[in-house]
């Protein structure tokens, strides 16, 4: 939807008796705005509906491609039966919904100030799908390691992944036009799986949604919101670029996504991504959720469509595109065959949570009023007059630093009897298994190094609880080392079946590039 069809945000308010214009150089300087109750209320529940209709339209395509863009001429289908299909067949696509929900329900039970274990044991204790990041997070929670540690690099090797990034959205939606308050939030919650770069990703987005009540100017929304980054992070550097590349090539996204695949495409933290294309690193995906947004120019289609096609998790980022499209028009601007499949489903409860579709536009509402008051703002008979805040650069953070991965080895085909030695050089290593097995058995495992023992891991078999990644240890003395590993009590009918390790040395290997097609 091109911006001419965007409805002027500020409004002469009766009640308060103040007029308030916007535009792109006085987002965040001035010290109160007003919406009309309407308004925000249209802009919430644009916010909520555009990240299910992003979800939804990138599902097809979810890590199917990856280190390459999607041709144009491959058709993404759309109709009227496509968001209840997902519903009914696979629920776990909607995980960037059910995760916000999740924390919605802890503040609507609890309130705003609950601490962090709060919202750790509300998701670690829900029977959906997680992956990555989040069910690290999890399984360090039931493990009892509290937040922040459960998100911390040292305890989990997915920290940088785009986890918190695409559960963060309720967060802006929350305190719109109050950035400084939505970043205090998101470092409650975004360090209970995420850390570092992966923390960032959530504070981005979070400020963007804050952002997108208060302006129509997308470029000064990104540019603004990336002020809450410290610019010395690799995620500040590579949205940066992204700025820099769009304006060098404004009419060819897939020139400056090749620009960023050359420069930030290879992982670090995420096994999975290291030393090769597939990549769910939070700074990458944010660059193709910016890369939408910039590209996009302001229609809904094209913004959701380019950062899909940037592939990678190609359904969490045009969600994230959506829902802050959805936030600067309104619902009521959304196009009507982007709303149509939403129809079915508008009182169908998310996967394990109590809130469906219209359940989240009131509470969503009722929360961001509850802000809006909190934070010193004024509710009227017809408006609301909202307290704006500076957005202040959060903290530094930095996962991993200093290690280098330097040797990814298959182990595809080995299992776990009895004990197992593995030999490396390096300062860390990711010992990547799976347990396999009745779903009521919990494996106990030693891993020692250098005949020191590490850890007694207790390893589930059941997938929402199980441990992502097997065993894990940084920080080592760079050296040679021998991994051994002992199954305390096998029984039979369970496997623990071997995959692969991640070696970290102290020292980065030549740039590597992968067979990226654009």
């Amino acid at each position: 939807m091109k911006a001419k069809f965007l409805k002027q945000y500020f409004v002469l308010s009766i009640f308060f008796g103040t007029v308030l214009s916007c535009t792109a150089q006085q987002i965040n300087m001035q010290k109160e705005i007003i919406l009309s109750k309407k308004e925000l209320q249209d802009k919430i529940k644009g916010g909520w509906a555009g990240q299910v209709i992003g979800c939804t339209y990138g599902g097809p395509t979810e890590f199917q491609y990856l280190g390459r863009t999607i041709a144009d001429t491959v058709n993404i289908p759309w109709n009227d039966q496509v968001v209840s299909g997902y519903y009914d067949k696979f629920p776990g696509l909607y995980d960037d919904i059910y995760m916000d929900l999740t924390f919605v329900e802890v503040i609507d039970k609890y309130g705003v100030d609950a601490p962090a274990t709060r919202f750790a044991e509300a998701f670690a204790g829900k029977g959906y799908q997680l992956w990555a990041a989040n069910q690290m997070g999890r399984y360090n929670v039931l493990q009892g390691i509290k937040p922040p540690e459960s998100g911390h690099w040292t305890n989990n090797p997915h920290a940088d992944d785009i986890d918190f990034q695409i559960e963060s959205d309720f967060i802006g939606l929350m305190y719109p036009g109050m950035p400084a308050s939505a970043t205090k939030l998101a470092d409650k919650v975004g360090h209970i799986m995420n850390y570092g770069d992966g923390w960032y990703g959530g504070v981005f987005v979070s400020t963007m949604y804050t952002l997108a009540f208060t302006s129509q100017d997308i470029p000064a929304i990104i540019s603004q919101a990336l002020t809450a980054i410290p610019k010395q992070s690799d995620f500040y550097q590579c949205i940066a670029d992204i700025i820099k590349w769009h304006k060098q090539y404004p009419q060819d996204w897939r020139k400056t996504w090749q620009e960023c695949e050359s420069k930030w495409s290879n992982e670090v933290g995420s096994p999975d991504g290291v030393l090769a294309p597939y990549n769910i690193d939070a700074k990458i995906n944010s660059a193709y959720v910016v890369m939408g947004l910039l590209y996009g120019q302001g229609d809904f289609f094209n913004s959701i469509d380019i950062a899909t096609r940037c592939g990678q998790d190609s359904d969490c980022n045009p969600s994230t595109v959506a829902g802050i499209l959805g936030t600067i028009y309104g619902y009521d601007q959304i196009p009507e065959k982007w709303k149509t499949p939403l129809i079915p489903v508008l009182d169908r409860n998310f996967d394990f949570t109590g809130i469906s579709l219209n359940g989240i536009y009131d509470i969503g509402y009722k929360h961001a009023l509850t802000m809006i008051k909190e934070q010193g703002g004024k509710i009227g008979q017809n408006d609301v007059l909202i307290k704006t805040q500076k957005i202040k650069p959060v903290r530094y953070e930095k996962s991993f630093e200093g290690h280098y991965p330097i040797k990814v080895e298959s182990l595809l085909g080995q299992q776990l009897k009895d004990t197992y030695e593995y030999n490396f050089e390096g300062i860390g290593l990711v010992f990547r298994a799976n347990v396999e097995g009745p779903d009521n058995y919990d494996a106990k495992i030693a891993f020692s190094i250098d005949d020191k023992l590490v850890e007694t891991a207790t390893l589930p078999t059941k997938e929402i609880k199980r441990r992502y990644e097997m065993f894990y240890k940084y920080q080592l003395p760079n050296g040679k080392h021998q991994l051994k590993v002992k199954w305390l009590n096998p029984k039979e009918g369970v496997h623990v079946k071997l995959y692969g390790t991640v070696t970290y040395g102290n020292k980065p290997l030549p740039q590597l590039f992968f067979d990226s097609k654009i």
